[in-house]
């Protein structure tokens, strides 16, 4: 089993960054592959980020590409979210993911993923 503990949200304001990190237990991250999805009240969850289990590929939606940055830290067996020029549009719940199905390709989709963290509220306001 793994287990995934998002923090980090926050309140902050338009132009404003966050760091959001997701803490893994069970499995080593360079083991699985990993993403963050959000969702957005009244919306679907949808893909924001994903890191391949090498690490080496990083794959971004279009809406986040040039803002934000995903990376993690093996030391540390967690997953970050770097958030740059946050939008009100980027207001959602932050969900980190991941599943131990080593894909070739990028991992865009929700289907792709067995393991959830409880998500973490990422509100952008002035």
């Amino acid at each position: 089993q793994v287990q995934l503990v998002e923090s980090g949200g926050a309140l902050v304001q338009p132009g404003g960054s966050l760091r959001l990190s997701c803490a893994a237990s069970g499995r080593t991250v360079s083991d699985l592959t990993m993403g963050w999805f959000r969702q957005a009240p009244g919306k679907e969850r949808e893909f924001v980020s994903s890191i391949s289990w090498y690490g080496a590929g990083t794959y971004y939606s279009n809406s986040v590409k040039g803002r934000f940055t995903i990376s993690r830290d093996t030391a540390e067996n967690t997953l970050y979210l770097q958030m740059n020029s946050l939008k009100p549009e980027d207001t959602a719940v932050y969900y980190c993911a991941a599943d131990r199905a080593k894909y070739s390709t990028a991992a865009i989709t929700i289907a792709q993923y067995n393991y959830w963290g409880q998500g973490t509220q990422v509100t952008v306001s002035s």
